[in-house]
């Protein structure tokens, strides 16, 4: 089992920064991805940023060049830097821990991005 706990959310406004943490404890050994999914109210969760267990990253389209995935290996800790937020980022952010057998999830920490 690989237990998860996100902190770092809150309400910011438009143009602001966030940056958003998850520590991972338990099974980490068995981790080959750490990515942060969003959902937004009547929206599907979807996927904003990935780092793979070798370094490499993806991002979505829609927050390419404004978010930014990295990693502190010594704190078994990833994090969501997060700038120039717009109203459209506004959603509960979930940290996932990607396994050959399941997925992990995090209890989801809300970021509002509103003046």
């Amino acid at each position: 089992q690989v237990q998860l706990v996100e902190s770092g959310g809150g309400l910011v406004q438009p143009g602001g920064s966030l940056r958003l943490s998850c520590a991972a404890s338990g099974r980490i050994f068995n981790i080959y991805a750490m990515n942060w999914y969003r959902q937004a109210p009547g929206k599907q969760r979807e996927l904003v940023a990935e780092i793979t267990s070798g370094g490499s990253t993806g991002y979505a389209d829609s927050v390419k060049g404004r978010f930014t995935i990295s990693r502190d290996n010594a704190k078994n800790t990833v994090y969501l830097q997060m700038n120039s937020l717009r109203s459209e980022d506004t959603a509960v952010y979930y940290c996932n821990a990607a396994t050959i057998a399941q997925g992990f999830w995090g209890q989801g920490t809300q970021v509002t991005v509103s003046s």
